[in-house]
């Protein structure tokens, strides 16, 4: 019997029940105790119930009262994972606090209370309807530097991941659907310890240009450099930059991957992914002055955005039993976080991080960065289009690579 009908068998007996003799009510109890499986003293509390409140079907839902019910909690949660870039609730769990203090609009303190104590599993329901996926392919366009592959040891141990200073690299190309003729690669490196990442842009995939490219990165980073890993591309694996990272008063541990295993940089794949393809897309940039305009975001709000008030997670363990593989991960942390946190890093450069951190407003720089990628795009579709226009009798719209929200 469901609980609706007990409830309605209830209802039949109540006023019989207590209008009843002593010896009917027994009759009635053991009745209803046998039809409904209920308990003896459960079901005389049912049957004892004040006349002035008979039992009957509550409206409202079961369980406590809604903490987070309130339309500005779900806007305001809206808001923070798109103009982050939709992350995982663990991480826009970390977010929130970060970016709170800066919110454009007033928030009431009930409101801020809620979504200062939020969980992720509450993040995750809230957000459930409007989550989307993305899955697109890019081009490789690395190709083997030989001459030089005896000299540049395959990486077969793991770094120590605790230090901060062991750089993964990669070049994204921009190369739309086609790796024919030139066009502009971002040199991408990311620091495995702290998540720590910096990107320039360059004009092909020339040594010279990405090592100018590289030792531009390196001034910017807070911490020494000592190892660099690549893949197997020419534009890592020559003279010029073996000369650079060994020709030098500490010199640096240069290692590469092994062909065709992508998983051997996979923390520099990963952001390749989250930092550049989920924000410029797969179209091709072949205009010279884009180098330029890159590179100027680059240095600037990306720099800040995604080094100071972007988290992410780091894997601690990893053990295999049997057929499955099970990872363990650390809390969502900015990798100005992990920096603050290392020991090599010096006081004075913590102390200067955090008087950048001080100065900066995450919604400003996200805004800013929108602004450039929108008018980087904005370049990109219009020879998009009037490539198109030559070649064609009809105009057919080209939709931008990603969505930028404001």
């Amino acid at each position: 019997m469901g609980i609706n009908a007990k409830r309605e068998y209830l209802q039949s007996i109540y006023h019989r029940y207590r209008n009843a003799s002593k010896s009917d009510k027994k009759v009635i109890l053991k009745e209803f105790c046998t039809t409904c499986g209920y308990h003896r003293k459960y079901a005389i509390r049912l049957l004892n119930q004040e006349v002035s409140h008979p039992p009957h079907r509550s409206s409202a839902k079961r369980g406590p009262k809604k903490k987070y019910d309130h339309p500005d909690i779900l806007k305001i949660l809206n808001h923070l994972w798109k103009i982050t870039n939709l992350p995982c609730s663990k991480r826009l769990k970390v977010i929130i606090p970060l970016w709170l203090p800066y919110y454009p609009f007033y928030i009431l303190d009930p409101i801020k209370k809620a979504l200062l104590t939020i969980s992720p599993a509450t993040i995750d329901r809230l957000l459930k309807p409007m989550r989307a996926r993305f899955q697109k392919v890019g081009l490789s366009t690395t190709k083997p530097g030989s001459l030089l592959h005896h000299h540049i040891p395959i990486k077969t141990g793991q770094w120590d991941e605790s230090v901060p200073g062991y750089l993964e690299a990669d070049a994204v190309a921009h190369c739309g659907t086609s790796v024919a003729g030139m066009f502009v690669y971002t040199i991408n490196c990311v620091d495995i310890a702290t998540g720590w990442s910096a990107q320039r842009a360059v004009w092909g995939k020339g040594e010279a240009g990405v090592m100018a490219a590289i030792q531009c990165m390196e001034k910017n980073l807070p911490f020494t450099i000592r190892g660099f890993d690549c893949d197997n591309g020419s534009e890592f694996i020559n003279w010029h930059l073996e000369r650079y990272l060994h020709h030098r008063k500490q010199p640096v541990v240069f290692t590469r991957s092994r062909p065709y295993r992508k998983n051997d940089n996979a923390h520099v794949e990963g952001k390749n992914w989250t930092h550049i393809r989920q924000y410029l897309g797969y179209q091709r940039f072949d205009n010279p002055e884009l180098v330029k305009l890159l590179n100027e975001l680059y240095t600037s709000e990306w720099y800040y955005y995604f080094n100071f008030f972007i988290p992410s997670v780091k894997c601690i363990t990893k053990i295999r039993l049997g057929s499955k593989i099970i990872k363990k991960y650390d809390p969502p942390k900015t990798p100005l976080q992990r920096i603050l946190e290392a020991p090599t890093v010096s006081s004075k450069q913590k102390k200067s991080l955090h008087l950048q951190f001080d100065a900066l407003d995450p919604f400003l720089l996200q805004k800013e960065m929108a602004n450039k990628i929108k008018r980087i795009l904005k370049i990109v579709n219009h020879e998009e289009n009037a490539e198109l226009l030559r070649n064609s009798d009809h105009f057919l719209p080209l939709k931008n690579s990603r969505e930028i929200y404001v």
